[in-house]
């Protein structure tokens, strides 16, 4: 968006919508208000299971919820595990976006393995700025979001990161490109632009993240150069390829969905990820692990 020019590249117009939570990205899939969309795919999964018709196409980013809180908190490693880091919350509140969003789902999956179900209550926010105020506030104690959400905090209430997004859930797939099944089918070319688009500027802010951070700030206006950058640097795990660990991770969601009442049955891996166009376009390695230069 930041870089302009997609609609030359793909050869037609496209409107950008921005939504608060992968759920409200699945509400308007259902209501076929959108064709493609940047989402968690815990909620495409939800969505798919109660017969929403779209598939993943492509990854984009992993490991991308983080906990966060007030600087008073203990974290990572000083506290010692995440059950005891989640442990202090006992009796407390901890704030996250939108129900069945994946920092909801992940949150709620540590809370219960760390023998803390009923101990700790969730409090669902539509928009992750709703989050920052609620901490800001002293509504919650602390945090699941996004990378962002966190520097947020940070900047904002003189908070830190409690709990790396690296060591919460592995490979999670904290965004990937999905698209309704029709136009998939109808434009197979127009998604295969979009994803080389896509990878482009992903490959852009592995290598030059300072550029990158630039324009997203000046495109956006509300941030600075140096709240990208730490935003990337929280979690700079990006890249276009559907690998086998992105996959893998994704489907150990559909039990945790399932036990959660988020869904009633199991969902195959056919039904969530189409793989052709992105294997077709970004064979060999993936990029994930190679994080972000310095800037």
């Amino acid at each position: 968006m930041a870089q302009g020019g997609a609609e030359k590249r793909l050869g037609d117009e496209v409107e950008w919508k921005l939504m608060g939570t992968g759920p409200a990205i699945m509400n308007a899939f259902r209501e076929k208000e959108l064709d493609l969309a940047y989402i968690g795919l815990p909620p495409a999964i939800i969505g798919i299971s109660h017969g929403t018709d779209v598939l993943c196409v492509a990854g984009g980013h992993v490991e991308g919820t983080v906990m966060t809180g007030p600087a008073k908190w203990k974290g990572f490693p000083e506290a010692g595990d995440l059950a005891s880091v989640l442990g202090q919350f006992r009796g407390g509140k901890i704030g996250v976006p939108g129900k069945g969003s994946i920092h909801d789902v992940i949150l709620k999956k540590c809370i219960e393995q760390s023998d803390l179900a009923g101990k700790i209550e969730v409090i669902n926010y539509p928009w992750a700025d709703l989050v920052t105020e609620a901490v800001a506030g002293g509504e919650v104690s602390a945090a699941f979001g996004t990378p962002a959400l966190a520097v947020a905090i940070e900047r904002f209430v003189g908070g830190k990161v409690l709990y790396p997004p690296s060591k919460l859930w592995p490979d999670n797939p904290s965004y990937g490109i999905v698209a309704d099944a029709g136009f998939l089918q109808r434009e197979q070319e127009t998604v295969e632009r979009f994803l080389v688009l896509h990878e482009e500027a992903t490959a852009f802010m592995r290598k030059e993240p300072g550029k990158a951070a630039q324009a997203i700030a000046d495109f956006v206006g509300i941030v600075d150069r140096e709240f990208v950058l730490d935003t990337l640097r929280i979690s700079p795990k990006y890249c276009a390829q559907l690998t086998e660990g992105y996959v893998a991770s994704t489907m150990r969601f559909v039990p945790v969905l399932k036990k959660l009442g988020y869904i009633h049955e199991g969902v195959a891996q056919d039904r969530i990820f189409s793989r052709g166009i992105i294997s077709r376009i970004h064979p060999g390695k993936d990029h994930y692990g190679d994080g972000i230069a310095s800037a």
